[in-house]
């Protein structure tokens, strides 16, 4: 054979393997809204920088007939390419061959650019559309599943890892979203579950649907598993992309900085009214966050899960930056067990990847009741608690109202080694609130009193003005400075630039042992 026929076959054979299973099977994907493997790839990377490895592998297995299907490239496209210029691994799992059932030979291709990409300090994608592990293997794909969870596994905190779910992702498949950083679903054709409907019904006779057991919607606002709902896979993509904007390339880098064209000494009179004079009364924390962004630009994560804390990230002065902060609009702002875990994750990923964390609080508290009691608030309050002291990247907190009990420990305080903290005159650092206070302080006055509810109200007002404000805490240097809500943004600005080389530690260990 010479030159230009080796050259003719060449070309043949990556021909047939960017088909895939086939047109037929390309066809069947489209009809399902669902994008391939390589298209998928194409819109997440820069133009034309996709460069592929293991194209031509294939699957060994010589059981159940399958040695006479064999499909080039086995079911997943593996490679690096860019996304606004800086180096990122993908695997895009490919449902027209074998709908997308892990082999042996796949997993190790997943498996070495994992390697690489540890290896060089860039991100790994992997993009997710699989009927699972391919039975025919049977303990060999589970094994490859497992040398895939142990890279997610040891990689973390090391490289960032995106897992996006463009269809079933199921049985142990699920293992290697639930260790990567951020899971992104899309609507009505992405699905996780442990076990399927068919078995459900089986095993407790419940009746449900895809959609209804491990559908993007359910992920995202029930369980919390999913961060991002998409409306389509194009938005999908379009979110990975920016969401990486904000990381580093790995655990030793610093963010991307990019230019700011938001002036950083901008002020904002509306800040200085956007706490109701009635403290009972709700507002959007998301208002604040928007007027002090770049450009008013919030990526929110997890918008639909625990909405009583709001978490994402922006930028200040063209620094990223994490953004945690209780939302009074909803619960009033409280803290319970969903939104504990939802901040103490996000937390936790901030201070792997260098990416400073702002707090805006407004916290009336921990939720009572039994079920939070049963459900283990102690140990999963604690988890955000751990966080916050763990974190030694530049931690910034505005105090805008409440900071009440426990909860203003927790988040983000200068007694946990927050580095500056802020508080607007609106603020209300106490133990509790005004009238819990005085019924506990003043209780057998209150009883002898000729007219009780008057002697309460004057009694907490007297709290109020003594405790509930932040010129006491201020007195002690827990407060750095009581700020006027219109400079917020300048004054974490500058904040930020002073905190630009600070260095903390702590001490020598293997690891922690936070409260699961």
């Amino acid at each position: 054979m010479n030159i230009e026929e080796k050259l003719k076959k060449l070309q043949e054979m990556r021909k047939a393997a960017k088909l895939g299973g086939g047109q037929k099977r390309i066809d069947a994907q489209h009809k399902k809204g669902k994008l391939t493997a390589r298209e998928r790839i194409d819109l997440l990377l820069d133009d034309n920088s996709f460069e592929e490895f293991d194209m031509f592998v294939t699957h060994r297995t010589k059981e159940f007939g399958l040695e006479k299907e064999k499909y080039l490239g086995d079911g997943v496209v593996t490679g690096y390419g860019t996304i606004d210029g800086r180096l990122m691994f993908v695997f895009s799992q490919d449902f027209t061959v074998f709908g997308g059932t892990l082999s042996e030979a796949f997993a190790e291709k997943i498996c070495k650019i994992m390697d690489m990409a540890a290896k060089v300090g860039a991100p790994v994608i992997g993009l997710n559309d699989s009927g699972g592990a391919r039975i025919q293997e049977g303990v060999v794909s589970l094994g490859g599943y497992a040398d895939i969870f142990l890279r997610n596994t040891i990689f973390s905190g090391v490289i960032p890892q995106i897992s996006v779910v463009l269809g079933p992702c199921a049985g142990g498949a699920v293992y290697s979203p639930a260790i990567t950083d951020f899971t992104i679903m899309v609507k009505g054709t992405s699905f996780m579950f442990v076990t399927g409907p068919n078995v459900v019904k089986t095993v407790t006779h419940e009746e449900v649907s895809f959609d209804e057991l491990g559908g993007a919607n359910v992920h995202a606002s029930k369980s919390g598993v999913s961060h991002f709902a998409c409306e389509n896979e194009v938005e999908a993509l379009q979110v990975t992309r920016k969401l990486l904007g904000f990381f580093p390339l790995n655990n030793l880098d610093d963010p991307p900085v990019v230019e700011c064209t938001d002036p950083v000494d901008r002020t904002d009179k509306a800040l200085n009214t956007v706490v109701p004079e009635n403290p009972n009364k709700p507002y959007d924390i998301k208002d604040v966050i928007l007027k002090v962004a770049d450009d008013g630009d919030f990526l929110e994560v997890h918008s639909d899960y625990a909405m009583n804390i709001v978490v994402g990230f922006a930028r200040l002065g063209g620094q990223p930056v994490g953004i945690v902060a209780n939302q009074p609009a909803y619960l009033a702002g409280v803290l319970d067990i969903d939104s504990s875990i939802k901040g103490a994750r996000f937390v936790r990923f901030c201070d792997c990847f260098n990416i400073p964390l702002i707090t805006f609080e407004d916290v009336p508290g921990f939720l009572p009741g039994t079920i939070q009691e049963h459900g283990g608030i102690i140990k999963h309050g604690a988890k955000l608690l751990y966080a916050f002291c763990e974190a030694t990247v530049p931690k910034i907190t505005v105090i805008t109202r409440k900071a009440y009990g426990g909860a203003y420990d927790v988040m983000s305080s200068k007694h946990i080694r927050g580095d500056i903290n802020y508080a607007w005159p609106t603020a209300e650092i106490a133990v509790m609130g005004p009238k819990g206070a005085a019924e506990i302080i003043f209780k057998k006055e209150i009883v002898a009193a000729e007219d009780p509810e008057a002697y309460l109200k004057q009694k907490e007002e007297e709290y109020r003005q003594l405790f509930a404000s932040p010129f006491k805490a201020a007195e002690r240097g827990y407060i750095d400075d009581v700020i006027i809500p219109e400079n917020t943004r300048p004054r974490l600005i500058k904040a930020l630039r002073m905190l630009d080389t600070k260095k903390d530690t702590n001490p020598p260990k293997k690891h922690g042992n936070i409260p699961l």
